[in-house]
Formats: C-alpha cells, sequence, structure tokens
C-alpha cells in the first residue's frame, strides 16, 4: 500500500460527491416533471413518443398498475432478446459471419441484459454480431438501467408523498430516464472516449503485422457507444471478453478514472433526489454516508489483500515487493485494480480491468462481500438506492424493538405489512446464492465447470451465483460457465435477484405512499445523522455475516488459511 495509491482513492471518492448534488438536483427536477435545460430540445420528442406508444403521460398509476407495466416491458425486451440472437446468423450488420448463439446460451444472455446482471458466458468480439451488440445489448444496456432509475423514484415517492394512491407512471419514468439522462451523458462519453482511443466503427476486424513480422486479425465494432453506457448504467458487460482490461476498452489511466466515477455518478445522484423529494437533504447525505462507509472498508481489505502479495512467492525467494500483479494491467497496477474491483461490485457493475480469479483468497472475498450485501453499496443505478431504502426498514424495524417505540421513517410508520415485503425482497438474494451454490458443488454437471478442486473451486461456483442474483455480472473466470446447467441455473438466480426484489419493493413503495406523515416528536429517532449512518451499516454487516460467514469460511477463508500454511502455491 503507497501514500500514492491511498491519493487516488480519496481522489476518486472527493470526484463522488462533488457530482452527487448537481447529478440529484437535475434528476430531481426531471422526474418531478420541472423545466430541464433540455426541455426545449427534448420535449417534442418525449411527446411524440408518448402519441406513438397512447400514453397518457399524466395518468398517474397504482404500485399493482407500475409492476404490471413494468414487468410485461422486461419481458418484451427478453423475448426480443433471444430472437435477435437465434436469427443473427440470417441478419443484416453481421461482418464476421457469426452463427446463431445456441438456445440455452441466447436464453441465459437475454436474461443477463434485461436484468442489468450482464454475466457473459461467451466471448462479445467472437460471438455476437454489430446487430445483437447495437439493437439488442446496447438498447437493453438503456432500458434495463432507465428501468432501476425509474423504480427507486417510485420508492422514494412512496415515502413522500402523504394518502396517495399512485407512485408514478412507469412508461413516463422509464422514458424520461432514457431521453433526458441517460442518452444525453452517454453521448458526451462516448465522444471522449473516441477522443482517448476508444474505436467506434461498423468494420468486422483490422489487420496488423506485428514486431515480429507476423500478422494479427484484431476485432473492431462500434465499442465506445457500448462502454458509455455500459458504465453510466452499471450494466457492465463487455465488447471484449477481457472487458475493461483490454485496451480498445480501456486505454490508459484517465479512462479507467472515468469509467469508475461513471460507475458511480447517478447512483450517488439519486440518494441527492432522495433527500430533495422528502425535502431534508440530509437524509439524502445520510444514506450515501452509510454506503461510502461500506465502501472504504471493503477497498481498504482488498488493496491490502492485494498489496501484500503472494506468499508462496516469498517463499520461493522471489521479490514480492509489487504485490500480487498476477491477472492485473500493469497501467493500472495494485491501488487502481483494486479500486475498480471495489467500485464494480459495489456498484453492481461487473465491469472489470483485472481477472478477480487471480486476486489474492481476502481479495477476491471483498468483491463477493460487496455482492453478498445486496445491491446497496452505491449499486446499480436505481437498485442501490431501494436497496439501501429497504435495510433503512429494518434498520428503523430494529431500533424500534430496542425501545419499544412503533418504528417510523420520514414520519411513515413501519408496519407489518411493509416489513414483510421488505424481508421476502431482502432474504430472496441469498436463497439464490446459497441454494444455487449448494447444488452445483455436489452434483456432476455443476462440478464439471470448475477450473479448480478445494476451497478455490468452491469459490468460483459461489462468486458465480452471488454475482447473478446480486445482478452483478463480474465472474471468477476458472468457471466455464457456457454449459446448459449454469446457463439456465444463473439465468434464474438474475431473474429473481432482479425482479422478486422489485415487486416486493413497489408495495412497500404503494403501501407507505398511501399513509399519512406523522410530525417529528422528542422520541422519532433522527435519521439524519451519525449514529443512524452507524447503525444502518452495522445492521447490514450483521445480517450479511450471518447469512454468508459459512460459505465465506468454506470458500476464500479455507484458502486464505491453507495458503499461509503453505498447502497451496
Amino acid at each position: 500500500m503507497t501514500v500514492s495509491g491511498w491519493i487516488h482513492i480519496l481522489l476518486f471518492a472527493a470526484l463522488v460527491a462533488a457530482v452527487a448534488r448537481p447529478l440529484g438536483g437535475c434528476m430531481t427536477r426531471l422526474f418531478n416533471g420541472e423545466r430541464t435545460l433540455l426541455s426545449p430540445l427534448l420535449g417534442p420528442v418525449e411527446r411524440g413518443l408518448y402519441r406513438l406508444a397512447g400514453v397518457d403521460a399524466k395518468a398517474e398509476q397504482h404500485w399493482v398498475t407500475y409492476a404490471v407495466a413494468m414487468l410485461l416491458f422486461n419481458v418484451a425486451g427478453l423475448l426480443l432478446l433471444y430472437a435477435l440472437q437465434r436469427l443473427q446468423g440470417v441478419l443484416p450488420l453481421n461482418p464476421t459471419g457469426v452463427a446463431a448463439v445456441p438456445a440455452d446460451l441466447a436464453f441465459n444472455t437475454a436474461a443477463s441484459f434485461v436484468t442489468n446482471t450482464n454475466w457473459q458466458n461467451y466471448g462479445g468480439e467472437s460471438t455476437m454480431s454489430h446487430l445483437v451488440q447495437m439493437a439488442g445489448l446496447t438498447v437493453q444496456n438503456f432500458v434495463s438501467a432507465a428501468t432501476g432509475i425509474a423504480l427507486a423514484v417510485a420508492l422514494v415517492r412512496g415515502f413522500t408523498r402523504t394518502g396517495a394512491r399512485t407512485v408514478g407512471n412507469f412508461w413516463t419514468d422509464l422514458t424520461r430516464g432514457t431521453l433526458y439522462l441517460l442518452l444525453p451523458l452517454s453521448l458526451l462519453y462516448a465522444l471522449f472516449l473516441v477522443w482517448q482511443g476508444v474505436p467506434q466503427t461498423l468494420a468486422g476486424t483490422v489487420d496488423a503485422t506485428t514486431l515480429e513480422g507476423a500478422r494479427q486479425t484484431i476485432a473492431l465494432g462500434p465499442v465506445a457507444s457500448q462502454e458509455a453506457i455500459k458504465m453510466l448504467g452499471t450494466n457492465g458487460g463487455g465488447f471484449f471478453n477481457a472487458n475493461s482490461a483490454h485496451p480498445f476498452e480501456n486505454p490508459n489511466a484517465l479512462t479507467n478514472l472515468v469509467q469508475m466515477l461513471s460507475i458511480f455518478a447517478i447512483g450517488a445522484g439519486l440518494t441527492n433526489l432522495f433527500g430533495r423529494m422528502a425535502g431534508d437533504e440530509r437524509q439524502g447525505w445520510a444514506i450515501l454516508a452509510a454506503m461510502g462507509l461500506l465502501f472504504f472498508i471493503g477497498v481498504a481489505a482488498v488493496y491490502w489483500a492485494e498489496a501484500q502479495g503472494n506468499p508462496a512467492f516469498a517463499a520461493l525467494g522471489l521479490d514480492n515487493a509489487a504485490g500480487n500483479m498476477e491477472g492485473k494491467e500493469t497501467r493500472f497496477g495494485i491501488a487502481m485494480s483494486a479500486l475498480f474491483a471495489a467500485v464494480t461490485t459495489a456498484a453492481s457493475c461487473g465491469a472489470v480491468n483485472a481477472m478477480h480469479d487471480s486476486f489474492m483468497p481476502l481479495g477476491g472475498m471483498v468483491p463477493m462481500v460487496n455482492m453478498m450485501l445486496g445491491e446497496i453499496i452505491v449499486g446499480g443505478v436505481g437498485a442501490g438506492l431501494y436497496g439501501m431504502l429497504l435495510f433503512a426498514i429494518v434498520t428503523m424495524f430494529v431500533a424500534g424493538l430496542m425501545v419499544g417505540r412503533t418504528p417510523e421513517y420520514l414520519g411513515k410508520k413501519l408496519e407489518a405489512k411493509e416489513v414483510k415485503m421488505t424481508m421476502l425482497a431482502v432474504l430472496c438474494l441469498p436463497l439464490m446464492m446459497l441454494g444455487g451454490t449448494a447444488f452445483a458443488v455436489v452434483l456432476d454437471s455443476g462440478l464439471a465447470s470448475l477450473g479448480n478442486a478445494g476451497p478455490h473451486g468452491f469459490s468460483e461456483a459461489l462468486y458465480a451465483y452471488v454475482s447473478t442474483a446480486a445482478n452483478n455480472g463480474s465472474a471468477f473466470g476458472g468457471l466455464s460457465g457456457n454449459t446448459l446447467w449454469y446457463n439456465l441455473t444463473l439465468a434464474a438466480g438474475m431473474l429473481v435477484g432482479r425482479f422478486l426484489v422489485i415487486v416486493p419493493m413497489l408495495a412497500v413503495a404503494g403501501s407507505l405512499a398511501a399513509k399519512t406523515r406523522s410530525a417529528a416528536s422528542a422520541g422519532t429517532f433522527p435519521t439524519h445523522g451519525g449514529l443512524f449512518v452507524g447503525l444502518l451499516a452495522g445492521v447490514i454487516l450483521i445480517v450479511g455475516g450471518l447469512t454468508f460467514f459459512p460459505a465465506l469460511a468454506l470458500g476464500p477463508v479455507a484458502e486464505h488459511l491453507a495458503m499461509r500454511a503453505g498447502l497451496l502455491f
């Protein structure tokens, strides 16, 4: 660990804090239906889209109607993306002539991109045509991210409205999030990436001559446009198999910093939106502070673990001063690789600039823990905020039990229905993560894909089910996931991890919106100070620790102890 490394980490944190408030202000005006800077230009486009779709933008929806609209939209997206992959061999914009994607892989990929997971059991440059990359994957990158933002705003309305029967209009929220927020930011971001050397072309390949005189064929494509929304929408699916470790996706230190910042930007801004819509920005800063506390614990742990290096090298008398550089790009080094790993798994993005499978056992455990906590440390765009607010409900319920008072948050009393729906949303994740892993490590179809035996092999399977249920999409690369077993079971984990969290969350939003807000009294627990931040972070860590420690003990912890004892090399 170096002073320079920590300066870079602190600079990144300062940049995130700096963009949170202006982005939060823009999104608040946007989702409140107020005039924005882009309204004169995009307003006619927005109204034209509503007319074409037959949508009444002013007609708000009950939470059930909102949920049904969201589910139908995502089912349609899943079917369309599946069809594009199965037919890509006969469709245009296929310069390299790739064939149709097999049925089980196509289903896995469709589920992956619709749920904002972007788990990839394939190499992007060798499996998908330009048409599928653009009209299928990139479109889902936009609308899955906009869906998450819309759902977060719906929950915020539940907390901030009084005596209301509606939580907004899904079609309006989806359109505004895509048209006014994601598209303009992605356009500017893509131009920046092109400036930095990221390809943006419809050409399939280019031939180059190496220094040794050999001929090499290099894949190209519309990379910059997909890369922009991949990061801003916390999607994470790479155009190339090496993802953001590939120089065509992430050429230099500047693009690396901007990519990490863009992963956190909208999620951090949504916490400010929450505070503004609640009428007290301190509420949003408290949520962001709890996220930041958990994030710094994680980034410090993974940086420390990777900086220590591999004890096997020290035992062989090799220089270990550089730390564990296996699986890392030398242009990024230990600090930026560790920070990127913490950012991408805290934010449910899944993009990687280093191979997590090559991290030290405790270094690889940190990304797993980030995901196990439930997509809440900034989290996926929208999903991080509503995931953290669900944990805030659990925290206030615990606080109420401790003092014998009916729990409430932002003046809304939290009763049996809200707590039950919240627990359903929270508990479905460990069910899929641990249940899927349990089957995978005892069945031949699951064991056959593991690249390693012992605790690291267990970690490979555990990471896969944790990553997909948490809608993250990163992986331990030793697992060969493109099999019928993993394509189907991981797809199930993605769908449950996305939609079985969303529907109960919307039920909570609808229930809270119908309630009246109570005025604060002397017995009201303040939810904008350090005590609340500490209690919220503590509840999250306790719930996560009690749920996942046995699995972690069998995987990365056991591997760490064995490595320190000289039993693993």
